[in-house]
């Protein structure tokens, strides 16, 4: 049974939620039933396995369910910003032992002589977008199951282009950019893509991706930061499971079955795991927990 070729709906390189059918107003949810249609038409017709939608949005998701489509349940960590004025509410939402933690690691770091700066839109400097790249290299080289779908001319173009969306978090030692996160921003939310460095420094990583992103979004009033998929790191630094969604249509009934039944017994094992990590949350259930 050939699972490939297959059809997929989504944006490239972007595990975000959002709009994958592109229809607005009264006649939305119809508009969704007939582009459906013509997709399922379309794998019978020229012989695709399945198609699959990533990342859709609850109203995509009703209106495919309801045509038979599977479902299937992941989760990302998200951070919240309840409306926090300072990196010192922040950690007081923590638990004090994560608390403490956040604290040493941002010691830590400054004590190597690291400082790290965010650029956002208008104040990226042209000639940081080639290290940024540099820097995207490096994790691609570093990771086995790396591949690298982007090349210099991206990070060019985007620079250009889309620098007003932009927000690059940079760690520097001795005036060397070491590290860094490609990050996109729009609307109340900031959205990680992209990190590497070139030097291997105890918590910076942390400090980088997390802390230095959330301090930015408390500072530009950002009330949500996706920094992407995976990471239990993220846990423990306050960032709580989100679930998200995809939709599958699968044309062989004896594959569709099979999965059909696979699907339902993952999403009871992710809805579990997902009130296990609610329960371990590195924040502070009560908000009138004592701090330090």
């Amino acid at each position: 049974m050939a699972y490939y070729p297959k059809l997929l709906v989504g944006v490239p390189f972007t595990p975000v939620t959002g709009a994958r059918f592109l229809a607005v107003g009264a006649a939305r949810r119809e508009i969704i039933a007939a582009l459906a249609a013509a997709l399922e038409e379309r794998c019978r017709r020229d012989r695709f396995s399945s198609v699959h939608v990533n990342f859709c949005l609850p109203d995509e998701t009703a209106v495919l369910g309801a045509r038979g489509w599977l479902q299937r349940t992941g989760y990302q960590y998200h951070w919240s910003n309840p409306g926090f004025t300072t990196f010192d509410e922040y950690l007081a939402r923590l638990r004090s032992k994560r608390r403490n933690q956040a604290r040493r690691e941002r010691r830590t770091l400054a004590a190597d002589g690291v400082e790290i700066t965010v650029h956002a839109g208008s104040d990226i400097p042209p000639a940081l977008m080639p290290r940024m790249f540099e820097l995207y290299q490096s994790t691609v080289e570093r990771l086995p199951w790396g591949q690298q779908y982007l090349d210099h001319r991206f990070f060019e173009l985007a620079g250009e282009r889309l620098r007003h969306r932009l927000c690059l978090v940079v760690a520097r030692q001795g005036g060397e950019v070491i590290a860094g996160t490609f990050n996109v921003q729009k609307g109340d939310a900031l959205y990680g893509r992209y990190w590497g460095a070139v030097r291997a420094l105890r918590h910076l990583h942390f400090n980088v991706c997390y802390y230095a992103a959330i301090e930015h979004c408390i500072a530009a009033k950002l009330r949500r930061f996706e920094p992407g998929a995976g990471g239990e790191f993220k846990q423990l630094r306050g960032f709580e499971p989100r679930a998200t969604e995809s939709m599958h249509f699968i044309v062989d009934r004896r594959l569709a079955d099979a999965v059909r039944a696979f699907l339902g017994r993952e999403r009871q094992a992710i809805a579990a795991e997902m009130r296990w990590l609610e329960e371990q949350t590195a924040l502070r259930r009560d908000r009138t927990e004592p701090g330090d």
